[in-house]
């Protein structure tokens, strides 16, 4: 069976929808899937072993420029080669309208979430296949009942298996470091830069040097102000796949709700999640390792319950 994935954006969702490949490569032997993602996040469904082909698109770049014949042009070569294949199903994970279309060009029947499931109801009257899946699920798990609904398995009881392979790290790393990743998309989800200082004096104390992460020139100048008050180490600017070996082999991140701190708790390592706009229910760090998410919707985490939970995690080794 030739089965294309349709999951886009945003990173953190990216990761998310790695347990459903999962649970159906193991249910369906045999089973070929490709993934069609944005370019920026193309290197995490690359590091799933799973995964034959990453068509990488770029409408986050396209919208904008619709009216040049280079767009145009581009969109066309990522629509000739979902239909290279010839698919037998395609899986749109997204729910989404722009979702859904990009996942009707590949020419196959396109199976997703009904109605009352999608995080935009309207994206359903493109499906020829729909399921229904409770709204108030965690994201991993939406994904997972989704796959195997439209797959025809059973959905395991087995935890969520990322089945994420990180490369080595290119950037030399401290021999024992801990990740903080300070920076977010929103400056609503961002929490004081002191209490980041605090927390990084914390693992110092333990041995651990903090690698302090950015994205962007605004970002590196906050992280090197962190890691300057924490005696940290601040690395060059770092893709995607790069960053998954620094996240790796640290021995514990602290992070907001950002992709790169989903990235990482799904690399199995010990993660706490700080959420300072956004409720983690439905949407908390998950992996293997020992996770936690702390705050939520206008509810800034104090620095004494970050603080706690990292105690913790140092305490369990």
């Amino acid at each position: 069976m030739k089965l294309l994935i349709v999951k886009t954006s945003s990173m953190g969702d990216v990761v998310h929808a790695l347990p459903a490949l999962s649970d159906a490569l193991r249910a369906l032997p045999g089973l070929q899937a490709d993934w069609l993602v944005e370019k920026p996040f193309a290197a995490i469904p690359a590091l799933h072993p799973g995964v034959l082909r990453v068509l990488p698109m770029a409408w986050r770049k396209w919208r904008s420029k619709l009216l040049q014949r280079q767009t145009w042009a581009d969109m066309g070569a990522v629509r000739a080669q979902l239909r290279e294949r010839r698919y037998d199903l395609v899986l749109d994970l997204q729910g989404l309208v722009k979702s859904a279309l990009w996942a009707r060009l590949a020419q196959a029947p396109v199976a997703g979430y009904a109605a009352g499931s999608a995080r935009e109801p309207l994206a359903s009257w493109f499906y020829a296949r729909r399921a229904a899946v409770p709204r108030g699920l965690h994201a991993v798990e939406r994904c997972r009942r989704l796959a195997a609904a439209h797959l025809g398995y059973t959905l395991p009881a087995t935890p969520p298996d990322f089945g994420l392979a990180p490369p080595a790290p290119l950037w030399p790393t401290p021999a024992r470091y801990a990740v903080l990743i300070p920076n977010a998309s929103r400056i609503e989800k961002l929490w004081p830069e002191a209490r980041w200082i605090a927390v990084g004096k914390r693992l110092q104390g333990s041995g651990f040097t903090p690698v302090v992460l950015w994205g962007s020139a605004a970002e590196q100048t906050l992280a090197e102000r962190i890691a300057a008050g924490c005696s940290g180490e601040v690395p060059p600017f770092l893709k995607v796949g790069e960053m998954a070996g620094v996240l790796a082999r640290a021995h514990c991140i602290v992070g907001l709700d950002t992709g790169f701190t989903h990235l990482g708790a799904a690399l199995g390592r010990p993660t706490i999640g700080i959420y300072c706009d956004h409720e983690p229910g439905l949407a908390g760090v998950t992996g293997p390792g020992p996770v936690a998410s702390v705050g939520g919707k206008r509810q800034v985490p104090r620095q004494v319950e970050v603080l706690a939970l990292l105690e913790a995690q140092l305490a369990a080794g």
